[in-house]
């Protein structure tokens, strides 16, 4: 069947017999392609019957499909002819693995963070409307993309705009980690029988199949006022915002959907299809194991075991020890994450300390104020959270965290890059944002021992503290390099003369290589460790010019207003006459790839920033 399937709508070629088949034929290829690149899995191998059932009913590209975050569109890109780029799935140069507009006309907008697939649909309605165009628009969302309060803004706009928009509720009751909170407990009552009352009967197709637009039954309990209809009818949190529910519909039953959307088609306004599926479904190891193939490396398709076990502590795993070890000691520490309890290391943490954890759904902003709220009221919490999804919560950040200048830390995991997720994922701007917050400190570890010792730091600090950390085996050379991290202060390696390399935390392996580079070509080489990107070591520097006619900075960041440019600014406004050059990440996305190759392509690899250090030295 997959054979047959060479671009968009192809598969409306397909028999409705022959559509379990394609299923699992589907299934079956995704299991063995991302076996041997990783990628997401088990969220795909859920949406493979659903996905199908929109391709058969709605026309790509004049309809549009969103998805939210987008890794589960992996279906969606077989069926519009991109099988053969499975084999360099989310290598540099091959398929991304979120859906991507440059990539094909069939991806209808860029995703890779939660909740905002509403909005976007939204808007692609009112463009539709405005320009008097005629087609569908279709979003999917998770349920665990409806704990993100950015889709609830969507859906109330939505219920105002009344315009025909069709959103799909994919629920599997997980996100990465299990969902929960208010909006996960009542889904799962919808998707219980007993929930329903004696005439539950009247609401059978509601219930099993799907609800027919006009059916007499169903009309009345939607248009009655009384009390009953809260317990009858199921999806009345939407019915009471305007917003038309269908459903709860079985999501691996391919008619079933296909008559849930023509019905979904008909209606005036926007309509809601609450689909039940199942994460990793036909993969016996992703379905035991959801959360441990969200997003998985090569692995065994025999027992699901990865290809490459890791050796190393993560720079992850060093936090969740430390945050344990100080949680002992410490009954005031608490531990906040937006529904990444696996993928920033709180699993141990909360087995340990139940009652000081908090999950509170994928919500940074939430996040952030309800930290702030904790340290007004006494407790030390740690915000761990990625990168890239710190960035959601800025203004949060800004006005609730350091205006007050409240002790809150912010553990921020994945910074820099990540490689083979994309620019939605790369940990490149934390730096540039962070350092413009006024009463924040940011700090960043050269080795899981410094790691250790900031997070020490940062607990025991009165004021907001950000430690960045990048994904991956925890740097463990040079142990012998441990002073104490003493607030402000960054620490000499080496000292010499001439040329001073300054770099910032996990860059450590390639500034010591460069400096050893620069020796073998009879150049004198000190070695900094920044530490504190903010504040400045200012009298590391000043020390520093005395000696040296060229400062270099080293960092895995964007250039705009990362450590690099502070420090030029500050030599420029004390009228130093040392050269800096600056080291950084173009001010660029980063598309996807493998860590090593996107230095290489950026000139972070040690080759290129030891050619330019020496070409720039010899024109001084």
């Amino acid at each position: 069947m997959l054979e047959r399937i060479q671009k968009a709508n192809d598969i409306k070629d397909l028999k409705p017999e022959e559509l379990p088949e394609l299923a699992q034929e589907i299934r079956k290829f995704l299991v063995k392609k991302i076996s041997k690149t990783g990628g997401h899995l088990a969220s795909n191998l859920g949406v493979v019957e659903l996905t199908m059932a929109m391709h058969l009913v709605f026309d790509l590209p004049k309809d549009k499909i969103i998805w939210d975050v987008g890794h589960q569109s992996y279906t969606h890109k077989i069926l519009t002819g991109r099988k053969d780029g499975f084999d360099d799935l989310r290598k540099y140069g091959g398929m991304s693995g979120f859906p991507k507009r440059k990539e094909s006309a069939c991806d209808a907008f860029d995703t890779g963070h939660s909740s905002t697939s509403i909005s976007a649909g939204l808007g692609y309605v009112c463009a539709r409307d405005l320009q008097r165009e005629d087609y569908s628009v279709i979003s999917v969302i998770g349920d665990g993309s409806l704990t993100g309060g950015m889709a609830y803004e969507a859906l109330n706009n939505a219920s105002t705009l009344k315009k025909n928009f069709i959103i799909v509720l994919n629920d599997n009751h997980m996100s990465i980690s299990e969902n929960v909170g208010g909006m996960s407990d009542y889904l799962a009552k919808l998707r219980t029988a007993d929930f329903y009352t004696d005439l539950k009967k009247g609401v059978t197709t509601v219930l099993h199949n799907v609800p027919v637009v006009g059916d007499p039954v169903i009309e009345r309990i939607r248009k009655t006022k009384s009390s009953l209809k809260q317990l009858i009818v199921p999806g009345m949190f939407f019915e009471d915002m305007g917003i038309t529910y269908l459903g709860p519909i079985q999501g691996h039953n391919i008619p079933t959907m296909v008559r849930a959307f023509k019905e979904a088609r008909k209606i005036e306004g926007p309509v809601l299809l609450h689909v039940i599926t199942k994460k990793g479904k036909g993969y016996g190891p992703a379905e035991e194991k959801p959360e441990k193939f969200h997003g998985i490396g090569p692995f065994r398709v025999e027992t699901g075991e990865p290809e490459n076990p890791k050796k190393k502590d993560t720079y992850t795993d060093v936090f969740c020890k430390v945050m344990c070890d100080e949680a002992a000691r410490n009954d005031k520490l608490a531990a906040i994450t937006a529904a990444m309890e696996d993928g920033t290391g709180l699993a141990g943490f909360r087995k340990k300390y139940p009652d000081r954890f908090f999950d509170v759904g994928i919500a940074e902003e939430h996040a952030v104020t309800f930290a702030a709220g904790l340290a007004a009221g006494g407790i030390k919490p740690v915000f761990a959270v990625y990168s890239s999804f710190l960035q959601r919560a800025y203004d949060q950040m800004i006005h609730d965290v350091a205006l007050q200048n409240l002790p809150v830390m912010f553990a921020v995991d994945r910074a820099g890059l990540v490689g083979n997720d994309g620019e939605t994922h790369q940990g490149i701007f934390d730096l540039s944002y962070l350092s413009t917050i006024p009463n924040m400190v940011v700090l960043s570890p050269k080795h899981k021992w410094e790691l250790a010792d900031m997070i020490r730091f940062g607990i025991a600090y009165d004021g907001p503290v950000a430690i960045r950390y990048p994904r991956g085996s925890a740097c463990d050379a040079c142990p012998e390099f441990r002073s104490p991290v003493v607030y402000g202060k960054s620490e000499m390696l080496y000292e010499e003369r001439e040329i001073a390399v300054i770099f910032v935390g996990h860059m450590f392996g390639e500034a010591l290589e460069v400096r050893k580079q620069l020796k073998e070509a009879g150049y004198h080489c000190s070695l900094v460790n920044a530490r504190f990107v903010k504040p400045l070591d200012t009298e590391m520097l000043d020390h520093l010019t005395e000696q040296h006619k060229l400062i270099v900075t080293i960092e895995e960041n964007v250039r705009s207003g990362g450590f690099g440019e502070h420090v030029t600014e500050y030599l420029m406004r004390t009228g130093s006459d040392a050269r800096v050059q600056i080291l950084a990440l173009p001010d660029e996305y980063i598309e996807h790839g493998n860590v090593e190759v996107l230095r290489k392509e950026t000139g972070l690899d040690v080759e290129t920033m030891t050619a330019k250090i020496r070409k720039l030295y010899e024109t001084l």
